[in-house]
């Protein structure tokens, strides 16, 4: 995990095999910050979407019970996003570095589009 000091608090990017192993575990909440139509094609079973459009710092929850990390595509929305919290008081923050596209070239399972039928389909991992 690399953690940037800013005014605001901790800015934290973790690394996929971080996030992949306290997202197995329960231990944080993962949020999706793509559009509609990204997390549609395909994205990783169990993460929650909220748009960067729509995302708005002072409606998230609490990370009392679990951390919050946000992921976009490649790190640079998730990375916006996280600043935006940590600018409205919500710290720590953590983003994804790499994104999904990272979350995909570690080898990673996600949910993605099977092109023939539309249909959603599990792309299973390394790990299987």
């Amino acid at each position: 995990m690399e953690i940037e000091k800013t005014s605001e608090g901790d800015l934290e990017t973790w690394t996929v095999a971080e996030v992949a192993k306290a997202f197995r575990a329960g231990e944080i909440a993962l949020i999706d910050v793509r559009t509609i139509q990204e997390y549609a094609f395909e994205h990783i079973r169990g993460a929650l979407l909220l748009p960067m459009p729509f995302f708005e710092p002072e409606r998230l929850p609490s990370q009392a019970g679990k951390r919050i990390v946000f992921h976009c595509g490649s790190g640079k929305r998730s990375e916006r996003v996280a600043r935006a919290a940590l600018k409205a008081g919500f710290a720590p923050v953590a983003h994804m570095g790499g994104g999904f596209g990272a979350w995909k070239a570690e080898g990673e399972a996600y949910m993605g589009t099977d092109m023939a039928t539309g249909n959603s389909v599990r792309v299973p991992g390394k790990n299987g």
